[in-house]
């Protein structure tokens, strides 16, 4: 069967000489991935990550890989796409994403909220360097399990006072909430360590370094 779907790539990987797998998330399907065909003349950047996209979609009842194809860009996300700090943290969002969200995961809420997310960033200006931060915050509610402070007080240690701003205010001013690079990983991690107890998944994100790196 055939039909159209808006889906959100979380990541690609290359599957035999012509192809990929590209692993998404969307409304219809939650997290799956699909086999694509590609070829020289494919655009491979419709296929970066966080991109939003609309397909068409061939299901397969007998295999877990469904297929797609002509698909056409919804969002071009070209503020993210022209600057690297907002490019780098769709890296860093997709590998979450790519770590927590467990394959043919399917919950309405969560592609909402995502593409809300992506859409939000892309817009932004000033400064946005907390942004990972409250992504990573909103995860774990979109997910289901929403953080209080009781909850997240053994994994913050020293930061329950900075994350207490960012969980509590609103986003303009918990956007503004002064954090150094060093801070801003440290609290990364512990909120990835709160998620990873929460999901039972290994939340090592390489991405998250570069982050650093590029907000100290």
């Amino acid at each position: 069967m055939k039909s159209k779907a808006e889906l959100i790539v979380i990541s690609s990987t290359k599957f035999g000489e012509n192809s990929i797998v590209l692993h998404t998330l969307s409304r219809e399907y939650g997290r799956r991935g699909f086999l694509v065909r590609v070829s020289p003349k494919t655009a491979m950047a419709l296929f970066l990550p966080l991109n939003i996209l609309e397909a068409e979609v061939t299901e397969n009842p007998k295999s877990e890989l469904w297929f797609a194809r002509n698909f056409t860009c919804v969002s071009p996300l070209n503020s993210v796409r022209n600057n690297i700090y907002k490019n780098t943290m769709t890296l860093f969002m997709s590998e979450v994403l790519f770590r927590v969200v467990r394959d043919q995961t399917c919950e309405d809420c969560l592609a909402d909220w995502l593409k809300g997310q992506i859409l939000t960033l892309d817009a932004l200006q000033g400064d946005y360097s907390n942004f990972h931060l409250l992504f990573l915050l909103g995860l774990c509610t979109a997910l289901g399990f929403s953080p209080g402070m009781e909850d997240l007080s053994p994994f913050v240690g020293e930061w329950y006072t900075s994350v207490e701003a960012l969980l509590t205010r609103p986003f303009e001013e918990a956007m503004l909430v002064p954090l150094n690079g060093a801070g801003r990983n440290e609290i990364a991690e512990s909120i990835l360590r709160y998620i990873a107890h929460h999901t039972e998944s290994s939340v090592n994100v390489r991405s998250l370094a570069v982050l650093r790196d590029i907000f100290a």
